[in-house]
């Protein structure tokens, strides 16, 4: 597997210009919101989204101006969501340092998530960039709609495969969606080419939430988070479903009561995982993740080869194999 720098390789002058267009963005006249946003950007991470948009750009001959605005627009709403889902998981650690909510407090961070948001906004409005803005709204909508969907039926923890995928779709695909897409139509793709890549998008954001489900049941030090940590937080992930749906009733009451009542509780919640990996859910949800990998290798195998093809290639192929 190809590491992230040499994957962006063929686009590193454009991601090192985006870096500059990218700070510059954010300035912002109020010195409490430049600190904030200047920490912010000293953790940034992989930046996977905006090399997404660029290689989607680059795919159709053309990295524009305006792909430097879909960059741009995606990271902000990125990095926005991210700073106001560690207020409602009122979580203190982002990236391995303490989140904006543990330094400035839940209000300051909200009000800081409000201010990206609005500068996304306003950087598409003022250079007329309305398909990109229209197509960014939709992955809001559809993010907001996931969370919530996600709240509602994990009240029960009851939920079935179909509702799962339609969570993740909605929750982490409709971003990768819109970067593929908003790159492809920077670059002045067509309609039916802008909906291509963001079928290819929504592919490969689904591959790439299942794979953040398995970290949950391998025990990795290298992975971006605590092992067992979405069972203490009460999510259903794929590995955790097909357990469920091939267990008796009485065993699938056991585990959602483990789950629901006692996931505090180290020695039940690895008694969950050790379940998990006895039922096959790890080999089910891989090979679930491939199909979707397989699915979004289609959506451009017609292309014409390239050094751009090729990076896009092995950036899915990074998505589902990395460590962390």
């Amino acid at each position: 597997m190809m590491s992230l720098d040499e994957i962006k390789a063929p686009i590193s002058k454009q991601m090192d210009e985006f870096e500059i267009k990218f700070k510059a963005s954010i300035k912002s006249s109020a010195p409490l919101l430049d600190k904030i946003t200047a920490y912010i950007l000293k953790k940034k991470g992989k930046q996977i989204r905006p090399i997404f948009v660029f290689l989607s750009a680059a795919l159709y001959g053309n990295i524009k101006e305006s792909s430097y605005r879909a960059a741009s627009l995606i990271e902000l709403l990125h990095t926005a969501t991210l700073v106001h889902d560690d207020v409602v998981d009122d979580s203190n650690e982002r990236r391995g340092v303490f989140s904006v909510n543990a330094l400035w407090k839940n209000k300051i961070s909200v009000l800081v998530g409000d201010y990206l948001l609005s500068k996304g906004l306003l950087i598409s409005l003022d250079n007329n960039d309305f398909d990109l803005l229209r197509i960014v709204s939709e992955a809001v909508r559809e993010m907001s709609e996931g969370e919530l969907l996600q709240i509602k039926k994990a009240r029960n923890l009851n939920i079935k495969e179909d509702i799962y995928f339609e969570i993740i779709r909605k929750k982490t695909a409709s971003l990768f969606a819109s970067c593929c897409a908003c790159g492809a139509a920077s670059a002045g793709a067509d309609v039916e080419n802008i909906k291509r890549m963001h079928d290819f998008g929504e592919m490969v954001g689904i591959a790439f939430q299942i794979k953040d489900d398995l970290f949950d049941y391998l025990n990795n030090n290298n992975a971006g988070k605590p092992f067992g940590i979405d069972i203490k937080e009460q999510k259903m992930t794929l590995p955790l479903i097909h357990l469920l749906n091939n267990q008796s009733y009485f065993e699938k009451r056991k585990i959602i009561n483990i789950v629901k009542n006692h996931n505090t509780d180290i020695r039940k919640v690895a008694q969950v995982i050790e379940a998990v990996n006895k039922s096959g859910g790890i080999e089910y949800a891989t090979n679930k993740m491939q199909e979707y990998q397989a699915k979004a290798f289609e959506l451009i195998k017609e292309f014409p080869d390239s050094i751009y093809k090729k990076a896009l290639e092995e950036l899915v192929a990074y998505a589902i194999e990395r460590k962390k």
